[in-house]
């Protein structure tokens, strides 16, 4: 099995370490467009395989997709992050300029791989590099669900005191303040969370999650990568081993939900096909609601994305 992680940054970094360190493909390929960055990254990971005692070989390459051919799973951290003075719409047409031109470099070397985007806005992005690829819906999709999905199960295993293994939980629209965490859904060892902690609490820790990028970014000055990285690993791990886990991912709904057309985060069966099931809950009203007005935010930047595309035409 071959991996490829295009952009050799924090996020794309770690997701390759983890590849490698869990032994998730036979290769890993870090690909980036500054010289030397991609290659000393997969080096670094490489050299310590006989401590960490794993076998996955790591390359790293500038800009030569060439050697990404064959991928079987290939994942998209490219972009920039939002810097002061810039607007949201000049951050949707840099970031999706890049994602476009990545997903064709992919499409052209590796026809049958699965590609998973975690670029920012997330949502948009996988809509970008989906209509650039003309792939069936289950082969692109996009990492945020389970990176909020462990924001929010982290927060509640420490105002629990418990193991966050034992926290299941399910958070489904956009990538965002936007997105929509279901509380009923959420079980800590089979046990409803609302069992559990008083609603004052556990609203708090919803609000948490929704602004959770944001709290790393006031922290560190820069976004988090750890989380992130790991997550998208997990994606690839579920694919590549065929694991048909039960993922939220954002993939391009088609009726479900009563939405077409709009690409939510949404729980889904990930196995060796991709997207094999998406799943549909039967929401209550105020889910329902939430899911909408998630659904409307996704749905203006995607066509702030039209425009931009319409504009360069």
């Amino acid at each position: 099995m071959k991996v490829t992680v295009v952009g050799a940054g924090n996020v794309g970094a770690t997701c390759a370490d983890v590849l490698a360190y869990r032994e998730i493909a036979n290769e890993v390929v870090l690909v980036d467009i500054k010289e030397g960055f991609a290659e000393g990254k997969a080096l670094d990971i490489w050299q310590k395989a006989p401590i960490n005692l794993y076998d996955t070989r790591t390359v790293g390459v500038t800009n030569d997709y060439s050697r990404t051919a064959d991928s079987d799973v290939v994942v998209i951290t490219s972009g920039l992050p939002r810097k002061p003075g810039m607007t949201r719409d000049d951050l949707i047409s840099t970031n999706a300029g890049i994602v476009q031109s990545v997903t064709e470099n992919i499409i052209k070397h590796s026809p049958n791989a699965i590609i998973i985007v975690v670029s920012n806005p997330l949502d948009v992005m996988t809509y970008a590099a989906h209509i650039t690829s003309k792939l069936p819906r289950t082969r692109v999709m996009g990492m945020a669900g389970i990176l909020d999905t462990a924001r929010y199960r982290a927060f509640l295993a420490e105002a629990l005191n418990v193991s966050p293994k034992d926290i299941q939980a399910v958070l489904m629209g956009g990538h965002g303040d936007t997105m929509v965490p279901l509380p009923r859904y959420t079980t800590v060892g089979g046990i409803p969370v609302t069992e559990l902690i008083d609603e004052e609490t556990l609203n708090a820790i919803v609000d948490r999650t929704k602004n959770g990028g944001g709290e790393l970014v006031k922290l560190m000055g820069t976004s988090a990568w750890y989380a992130p990285g790991s997550a998208a690993a997990q994606m690839v791990e579920a694919i590549v081993r065929d694991q048909r886990r039960v993922f939220p991912v954002c993939v391009k709904l088609e009726g479900e939900y009563g939405i077409d057309g709009v690409y939510l985060g949404v729980p889904v069966i990930l196995g060796k096909n991709g997207i094999e099931k998406v799943i549909e809950l039967q929401l209550n009203d105020e889910e329902k609601q939430l899911l909408e007005t998630s659904r409307g935010h996704v749905k203006e930047v995607m066509e702030a994305l039209d425009k931009i595309n319409a504009a360069n035409a």
